[in-house]
């Protein structure tokens, strides 16, 4: 049986590099010399950008965790690739041997004490003090090496068509989201209606900016047959101005928008995602949401053809992009 232990006891913890994304050269992911940069976000594995391996700074060592210790406290990664951090990154290197597996089991128990942090209260001395399990359970183990092999044995980086389609952003057109799109409000249900609903297969979409939207997944039991909403069709969150596709039928939570058009598919709708999000987070924040009405006013710009969007071409940009053939 696990017992719990302090943190400091089962890894060496140091400061990362306490770089300024700035002051780096950023690149392609795929070029020769990129490094990860590891900064407080939340998102991304906590990579926010790749940049060039500069001679003289040393990289922090793969197969490390990175935890941040402010701005996003405690968002905690594993990092198989030696990297660069900007500011307020701590780096855990086990004292023992530790396989992927158990690094990123103890990444969770990590991040599973956020909820004790927030921006005014950092992790920068107490985070040694943290306890977590020594160890985990040879049941455990087994049941996530027996999901990771199968993920990994699934996913290759093959795509749907063996085409390069160029962008051309230059010769896209202007549409109005609201004459794009049938724009509705979801009815919400709300959370504390959903405490004693067993777990099962039908999301529950929220203004999170994370898992697609879905904050919970319950069981469908027709019970909220009235907010019931059918799939494929964009959601989008009044303050958290993030475009989700959603594929299957859903409830909501509060002051989501919902679009539809009878174009849409798993594919271009990824597509728009991108390009709705990207608008969104110009326009829209806290203190001014996506309502209904300001998002049937929106302008994105599309790759179009005879004036109307062109549905094809977006559709075959996302297929002919890597690991497509997995969507």
């Amino acid at each position: 049986m696990s017992r719990l232990v302090k943190i400091s006891d089962l890894f060496h913890i140091r400061y990362g590099n306490s770089l300024e994304l700035i002051n780096l050269t950023q690149c392609k992911s795929s070029d020769k010399n990129s490094v990860p940069f590891v900064s407080r976000t939340e998102k991304n594995n906590g990579v926010s950008a790749y940049v060039e391996k500069e001679p003289y700074i040393e990289t922090n060592p793969a197969h490390s965790l990175s935890v941040a210790v402010g701005g996003s406290v405690l968002s905690t990664f594993y990092q198989p690739f030696p990297f660069y951090t900007g500011f307020h990154v701590l780096v855990l290197t086990p004292k023992k041997e530790t396989s992927e597996i158990e690094m990123l089991f103890y990444a969770k128990c990590i991040n599973a004490n956020k909820y004790k942090y927030n921006y005014g209260r950092q992790a920068n001395k107490t985070l040694k003090n943290i306890f977590i399990p020594d160890s985990m359970s040879k049941r455990l183990s087994d049941h996530l090496f027996a999901y990771y092999k199968k993920a990994l044995t699934i996913v290759s980086k093959e795509s749907l068509i063996d085409i390069k389609i160029q962008l051309e952003v230059e010769k896209w057109r202007h549409f109005i989201v609201g004459e794009l799109f049938d724009l509705k409000k979801a009815k919400p249900v709300h959370a504390v209606s959903l405490e004693n609903i067993e777990n099962g297969s039908m999301p529950y979409i929220t203004r999170t900016n994370f898992n697609n939207g879905a904050e919970k997944f319950i069981m469908d039991n027709n019970q909220f047959a009235e907010n019931l909403n059918q799939g494929n069709c964009i959601s989008i969150g009044g303050e958290s101005s993030t475009a989700f596709y959603q594929c299957q039928k859903f409830i909501t939570g509060n002051n989501i928008t919902l679009l539809y058009n009878k174009n849409l598919n798993k594919y271009n709708a990824l597509f728009l995602n991108t390009v709705l999000t990207a608008n969104l987070q110009k326009k829209f924040s806290y203190g001014r949401g996506a309502t209904k009405k300001r998002l049937g006013e929106l302008k994105i710009k599309l790759p179009s053809k005879n004036n109307l969007p062109n549905w094809e071409y977006m559709k075959n940009y996302i297929t002919s992009l890597p690991y497509s053939k997995f969507l």
